[in-house]
């Protein structure tokens, strides 16, 4: 990207999704044909959750590994082109991501956050997500 113009740098940026994503849909699939029902993307809570089961005071995120780093992820690698731009970026999303789940647990919600990489084996990560709804 170091020659592509902060235009247009600008214009592939605002092509990532923040809703409705695959990993996303894929835990909302899988939940639902299980029965389980939810709403999405609440605002009033903190950091918006992907799933929330208000019945049951719990919520869901579902995170991409490069955007939310996750630690135990290859993909979840910081860049090292751009170090100055990606480095504070990435940061705030972690220190954001950090903030909403302390500020539900203060409201009452517990949360599960599901990782992309994890969905590589549905079935494990919704048996997880089955005892995290149950419990």
């Amino acid at each position: 990207m170091g020659s592509i113009s902060a235009a247009t740098r600008s214009k592939m940026m605002s092509r990532v999704r923040s809703t409705n994503t695959k990993p996303e849909m894929l835990v909302r699939r899988y939940l639902h044909t299980r029965g389980f029902r939810y709403r999405l993307h609440d605002k009033r809570l903190p950091g918006s959750p992907d799933l929330v089961f208000p019945s049951r005071r719990k919520v869901i995120f579902v995170h991409g590994c490069f955007w939310h780093q996750h630690k135990e992820c290859r993909h979840g690698h910081a860049p090292q082109a751009r170090v100055e731009y990606w480095g504070p970026k990435l940061e705030r999303n972690i220190k954001r991501d950090a903030s909403s789940r302390r500020q539900l647990k203060v409201l009452g919600w517990s949360s599960y956050v599901v990782w992309e990489c994890q969905l590589a084996d549905l079935t494990k990560v919704g048996s997880r997500l089955e005892r995290f709804l149950a419990s």
